[in-house]
């Protein structure tokens, strides 16, 4: 099985990428290629014993895709994007890497479909951006896509794409809309969620962190461990009970910014809290105001889609996955 991951280097592409060679295969099946590419090139994995081609790509530069899918790779995982701050704050940037960059690795695909009827399975990585306030919580399946930031508008219809590309037989894809992932490790990113992360990771370590919005902010929240969970189980289900309607809502956590500061004291005590300094932020508070509170994720659910159940576990996801069980 030959895999291709766009984005790889990211935090997810990583850990996606390393999930992959230590389960050997993909689903029932063993993977004897990957091809990992991104804007700087990815480091090669440790552990491989497969063929590994890792290239410098920019998607959204002429015959980029085209070089990607001419190695006929059976998954493709497109995690590929600029994050929610950035693409409102660069408009031109946000539209060539996130829309058009996706739309010409569905165009390279369909030229190589129509000469082999070559059909793979594209994993696309979207995002809960694509809902815009007001809203029920928790947002139900059918609810509309009305997003209110350039990056959320950017992957509603890089969807719609997915959907009709599938449509037409061209490739069969899945859209994975990611809950904000928490806690990231590493440095800070311009993604307008960072926060989330960073007022959990730094105090864990004993750092100060900065609080931009007020602690009754409410957010959807998942782990990276389930974020490559719901990568690799869209990769391996039959998508034929997913219909016409191609993307789905992932489970998640539903907590408030004092939700998630209560869950730190409880796993690492006031010392960790005390770290926390606050300092608004118009434009963070105004990009959050129109965010999703909450999903009911039942169709994703159904299919076998499961994320952690409270604040803690995600903490302590965190602390295993990153600080090898050990905090400051």
């Amino acid at each position: 099985m030959h895999i291709a991951i766009i984005g790889a280097a990211g935090m997810i592409g990583r850990k996606l990428t390393a999930r992959l060679i230590a389960d050997g295969g993909l689903g029932s099946r063993q993977i004897t290629r990957l091809t990992l590419v991104d804007v700087i090139e990815p480091p090669l994995p440790r552990g491989f014993t497969g063929k590994v081609k890792a290239r410098a790509r920019d998607l959204s530069a002429p015959g980029a895709a085209e070089k990607i899918i001419a190695r006929r790779p059976d998954v493709i995982f497109h995690l590929a994007a600029i994050v929610s701050g950035e693409a409102e704050l660069d408009f031109d940037k946000g539209y060539r890497i996130n829309l058009d960059g996706t739309r010409q690795l569905f165009e390279a695909i369909r030229a190589v479909h129509a000469e082999d009827g070559y059909r793979p399975r594209v994993v696309f990585t979207s995002s809960c951006a694509v809902f815009g306030s007001p809203f029920p919580t928790p947002i139900p399946d059918d609810f509309h896509l009305t997003p209110l930031t350039s990056y959320g508008t950017q992957k509603a219809i890089s969807e719609l794409l997915l959907a009709d590309y599938t449509r037409r037989g061209i490739f069969d894809g899945i859209g994975i809309r990611l809950p904000t992932i928490c806690i990231r490790p590493g440095k800070p990113n311009r993604a307008a969620s960072g926060f989330f992360s960073g007022i959990l990771r730094e105090p864990l370590i004993g750092q100060e962190a900065v609080l931009p919005v007020p602690e009754d902010v409410r957010h959807w929240h998942a782990s990276p461990r389930s974020a490559v969970g719901f990568l690799i189980h869209g990769a391996t289900i039959d998508l034929t009970p997913v219909g016409a309607d191609r993307s789905l809502s992932m489970p998640g956590v539903s907590a408030t910014v004092g939700e998630q500061i209560e869950a730190l004291r409880r796993i690492a005590g006031d010392k960790a809290v005390k770290l926390i300094r606050r300092e608004p932020d118009e434009l963070v508070m105004r990009i959050v105001a129109g965010w999703a509170q909450g999903f009911t994720a039942t169709r994703a659910r159904e299919l076998g889609f499961v994320a952690e159940n409270s604040f803690d576990e995600i903490i302590q996801v965190h602390i295993e996955d990153e600080l090898e069980g050990r905090i400051a």
